[in-house]
């Protein structure tokens, strides 16, 4: 994530939320969105190769980080994404 002015921070606080921001800007920088003009959701579907795989590790962990929210054993790990 990228910070444009110093001490700024993200207005979701929200376990992922830091996952999540990455995971939206690098599919906003894709050729996905930027050249054949779909919506990052739709871009998060598809596998012809205009997402690069910076982003698809990026979903990935989104997905694992939101796993985490509903196994027992985070109580004494902690969550993912922090």
């Amino acid at each position: 994530m990228e910070y444009t002015e110093p001490g700024e921070r993200l207005a979701d606080k929200t376990a992922c939320s830091g996952v999540r921001a990455d995971l939206k800007l690098c599919l906003l920088r894709s050729d996905c969105c930027t050249l054949l003009r779909k919506t990052p959701r739709e871009c998060l579907n598809t596998f012809d190769g205009t997402v690069p795989m910076e982003c698809q590790v990026l979903r990935n962990t989104f997905f694992e980080c939101k796993r985490s929210l509903l196994d027992n054993r985070t109580r004494f790990r902690g969550h993912k994404g922090y």
